[in-house]
């Protein structure tokens, strides 16, 4: 039989065509994951957030019928973990464990980052909470209450140096944020991530330090540190006989929420249905009781979002912290 040329362009449109209608529903499905996942680390192995990490690490594999594989890369506040995942295919097989610091100040930190802290990332996942407390050595400043610790370093201008695990860390815009609005005047010392700068307080190195609940805990109760204040709007039940910052009623305390977060990032371009699948085992993750239990017991509280509602508090973390940074005149570069 001939077939005219005109005829077979004609076939060919139509089954093009059809190839076009199939094509986005087989995309909108994807069969992930097939291979490792890998959480990208941008802090050291043993700091507050690496230890929260691998509390999830084992149940999310389980989730995902794939292993889940940490690997760090550390320094310069997180950036150099960010910047590799910023650039990473956008496959799900390599993702961001990204923080407070990592996807809200360093942006209003570092103004010349190699991405966009918003734009260059999809929020997949919130993790947890996280409560800072004001740990002192009580060896180095003897006060029991934050009133006191006020007025002393209030008297003592420019004496007292407070540790951090790095420029721009949440640890140091908590205590940048306290002490602007109290009018403080100490000395910044960052170290290079949690346990060396709590190790510092300990050795009385350092006066004191805003870190993590979960990382001051075991020095708290051994006795070689004090805790003044916790710096979420609530008590922590961990701690209940910590008063919060905000009741303190010292002026410039009202309202005062410096809490930090934990989450999942995956690179823009990330299909919509890896992320909401991933979404769901996270959420499947910290809906299990055993692992909601050992947080809360660490001073954290379970964060649950969806992916809409996750980009809207980077959004709004982003916005404060450009905030807080302008307030107390911090600036990395």
């Amino acid at each position: 039989m001939f077939h005219s040329p005109f005829s077979r362009i004609a076939r060919r449109a139509l089954l093009l065509a059809a190839a076009s209608l199939v094509a986005p529903a087989a995309f909108s499905q994807p069969d992930w994951p097939q291979q490792p996942v890998t959480l990208i680390m941008g802090f050291p192995a043993g700091s507050g957030v690496d230890v929260v990490a691998r509390v999830i690490q084992e149940p999310l594999s389980k989730q995902l019928g794939k292993p889940v594989v940490i690997d760090y890369k550390s320094g310069a506040a997180g950036n150099i973990a960010s910047e590799y995942v910023a650039h990473a295919r956008p496959d799900g097989y390599t993702l961001s464990f990204g923080t407070a610091a990592t996807h809200g100040s360093n942006a209003a930190l570092y103004k010349k980052l190699p991405f966009d802290v918003e734009a260059d990332f999809v929020p997949v996942a919130p993790v947890l909470d996280v409560s800072n407390v004001l740990t002192i050595n009580p060896d180095v400043i003897n006060v029991r209450t934050l009133k006191e610790f006020v007025e002393l370093v209030k008297a003592n201008p420019g004496k007292y140096n407070y540790a951090s695990t790095g420029n721009g860390a949440g640890t140091h815009m908590a205590f940048a944020e306290f002490n602007s609005r109290l009018g403080l005047n100490m000395v910044h010392v960052p170290y290079k991530g949690g346990p060396e700068a709590i190790t510092s307080v300990v050795r009385g190195e350092t006066c004191c330090i805003m870190n993590q609940v979960q990382t001051v805990l075991p020095h708290y109760k051994a006795g070689k540190v004090r805790l003044l204040g916790v710096t979420t709007a609530a008590a922590v039940p961990a701690v209940k006989e910590v008063p919060t910052i905000a009741s303190s009623g010292l002026p410039g305390t009202k309202g005062f929420d410096s809490s930090i977060w934990f989450g999942i990032f995956a690179p823009k371009g990330t299909d919509p249905q890896i992320v909401d699948k991933l979404n769901a085992a996270v959420k499947a993750v910290l809906e299990t009781p055993e692992i909601r239990e050992r947080f809360e017991s660490q001073g954290n509280t379970v964060r649950i979002e969806s992916p809409a509602q996750f980009r809207k508090t980077v959004h709004d973390n982003r916005v404060k912290w450009a905030e807080v940074a302008k307030a107390a005149n911090i600036s990395i570069d």
